[in-house]
C-alpha cells in the first residue's frame, strides 16, 4: 500500500475532515481514503448546455426542426 504527506492543509480543512470522520464513525485516515477513492473512481457528470438538456426533455414532443438560436435577441 502507498503512502504519501499532505503538507500545508489548512487547520480549517482539517477540523473539516475531523468533523466528517467523526459524523461518518472513522478515523481521519480512513474518510481521507474514502474520499479519495470516491474521486478517482466516480464518473464525472458530463456537464450540457441548456439547449442540450431541453431538447432531452422534449424530445419526445415530436419536435423534428432545430429550435432557431436566440442569443443576443433583445425583448421589447
Amino acid at each position: 500500500m502507498a503512502q504519501f504527506v499532505v503538507r500545508n492543509l489548512d487547520d480549517e480543512v482539517k477540523a473539516a475532515l475531523q468533523q466528517r470522520a467523526k459524523v461518518h464513525g472513522r478515523s481521519m485516515e480512513e474518510e481521507v481514503r474514502q474520499i479519495l477513492r470516491r474521486a478517482v473512481y466516480e464518473q464525472p457528470e458530463i456537464s450540457q448546455g441548456l439547449g442540450s438538456r431541453m431538447a432531452a426533455r422534449f424530445a419526445d414532443v415530436g419536435l423534428d426542426q432545430p429550435l432557431p438560436e436566440f442569443r443576443g435577441c433583445k425583448l421589447r
